[in-house]
């Protein structure tokens, strides 16, 4: 099997700092979590090259360097239980919903084999979980960013899994999320229908693309509550497709209002309101269970989002 290759430019916040402090956040996003001291040996191992050109790791980068990182393929390793602190909302033979809490990484990845969400779904049920998905995230039929919180759901029987799996591709589960916007979206609610696609340019982001590129993004949204004076809003984002960071997008790129705290479409240290992490929650999850019961769960509301509601 080949390595993995990431390819990104440099743009924006990036511009003139150090490669070895530049790329940690690039390849997060890419959903590859490395420590900053592995980073440094690929990087001296040739790994990643910059234009082309091997470097050293405090190399600072300039806008529109072409960085190509290499990573190493993972040893195979076991997948073991940790115990930490899970939110349980519901649970039986079949399946378990949990409020995953931000900064919380669903499943391992290239340097990054433990403290994942399912380390914690192992230790929690003795390892009974689906081993029809890939061997690095059993269990797993959706994810959510590291930075968002909220509800999800993972197979402990086969039977859940391929049920599952089949509703999220087949668009039947129902997701509602909370967000708190930077400024006030012009209309009280309304739908945004695009394309989504990696962003041409900053392999780091995603963006609204002109058909036939990207793949078909849907989002409803409704203004809960709002500033006076438009400086914040809390919205409700019901979304009929999966695409990566897509109320991220919409949010930013259709109504011109990026979430608070997120700091790949939104530049926190601009924003006048701080809030210390990314403001989305996946507030309420709905699908039909494997023995055919329609069933709905909500998460609990985090603090960060009790002032704007």
């Amino acid at each position: 099997m080949s390595a993995e290759v990431h390819q990104f430019v440099v743009a924006g916040a990036s511009v003139g700092q150090r490669l070895d402090r530049v790329l940690p956040g690039l390849l997060e996003e890419s959903g590859v979590s490395v420590s900053r001291a592995a980073l440094q040996n690929w990087i001296k191992d040739g790994g990643v090259l910059v234009n082309g050109n091997r470097v050293k790791p405090r190399h600072a980068v300039s806008g529109g360097d072409r960085i190509e990182v290499r990573v190493p393929e993972a040893r195979p390793t076991e997948l073991v239980g940790e115990k930490m602190d899970l939110e349980v909302i519901f649970e039986d033979e079949d399946l378990i919903v949990i409020n995953k809490a931000a900064g919380i990484v669903v499943h391992p990845a290239s340097g990054n084999a433990d403290g994942t969400l399912v380390n914690a779904l192992i230790h929690h049920t003795g390892g009974m979980l689906s081993k029809l998905a890939d061997p690095d995230r059993p269990g797993i039929v959706h994810r959510l960013d590291k930075d968002t919180s909220g509800c999800l759901v993972a197979a402990k029987s086969d039977r859940a899994y391929e049920s599952l799996v089949a509703q999220f591709s087949g668009r039947e589960t129902g997701k509602e999320y909370l967000a708190v916007t930077q400024g006030t979206p012009g209309s009280e609610s309304g739908t945004l229908r695009t394309q989504i696609g990696r962003h041409p340019v900053n392999r780091q982001k995603m963006t609204i693309l002109e058909a036939p590129a990207g793949k078909e993004a849907v989002t409803d949204y409704r203004i809960i509550n709002a500033d006076i004076s438009g400086k914040w809003a809390l919205l409700s984002c019901v979304i009929h497709t999966g695409r990566t960071h897509q109320i991220r997008v919409h949010l930013k790129e259709g109504l011109h209002c990026p979430i608070l705290g997120d700091v790949i479409y939104g530049q926190p240290k601009r924003q006048e309101i701080k809030t210390g992490r990314l403001m989305l929650h996946a507030w309420k999850l709905a699908f039909t269970h494997p023995s055919g019961e329609r069933m709905s769960f909500q998460s609990s509301i985090p603090k960060a989002f009790e002032r704007f509601r």
